[in-house]
């Protein structure tokens, strides 16, 4: 008998604990949105310079 109450009491704390899952997460608030940067024409643009110092020498 003192077994049985002893589970009891266990029972009742284990769902007094862990008895409600937590509220569900959108999938809005999961995802964080960045801006992406503008591009920067002077980055892309051809220096012959610079060709020769990677490819050749």
């Amino acid at each position: 008998m003192d077994e049985q109450v002893a589970r009891q009491a266990e029972a009742e704390v284990r769902r007094a604990r862990f008895g409600v899952l937590p509220g569900r997460v959108r999938a809005e608030d999961m995802v964080q949105e960045v801006p992406a940067s503008a591009p920067d024409p002077a980055k892309d643009t051809y220096n012959e310079d610079e060709w020769l110092v990677r490819n050749v020498l």
